[in-house]
């Protein structure tokens, strides 16, 4: 098989996963460095089972890892750049379009944006 077509099934599966704003969201709350599921699901007004259940998914693609820390489990981005490309692809999303929603990806921009804090992983 071309090598062009292996990276390409290996980009279209990627963006597979990122296909869910829930994910795109827990991506981006992990910029800010560890976080454990109850934080997390707190964080994103989710209920941790489904934070859970996309967390799985993410690190069975080798996006988030994770460590267990007592009973909680901590999970951080396995490459924290990947945030920092979600937040390349703003421009590309079309809502300027559209008013009502032009100041919800700016706040998004501005929140996304904030410099993350050094975090040790």
């Amino acid at each position: 098989m071309p090598s062009r077509a292996i990276v390409s099934r290996a980009l279209a599966d990627l963006f597979r996963q990122l296909a869910h704003a829930d994910r795109l969201r827990l991506i981006e709350e992990l910029r800010q460095g560890e976080r454990d599921v109850t934080t997390l699901g707190q964080a994103l007004a989710l209920p941790t089972s489904r934070v859970s259940q996309h967390l799985a998914l993410l690190r069975a693609h080798r996006l988030v890892e994770e460590r267990r820390d007592g009973r909680n489990h901590v999970c951080r981005l396995a490459q924290p750049f990947l945030a920092d490309w979600i937040l390349e692809a703003l421009p590309l999303v079309d809502i300027r379009t559209r008013l009502e929603e032009a100041e919800h990806i700016d706040a998004a921009r501005a929140l996304w944006s904030a410099p993350a804090p050094n975090s040790s992983h």
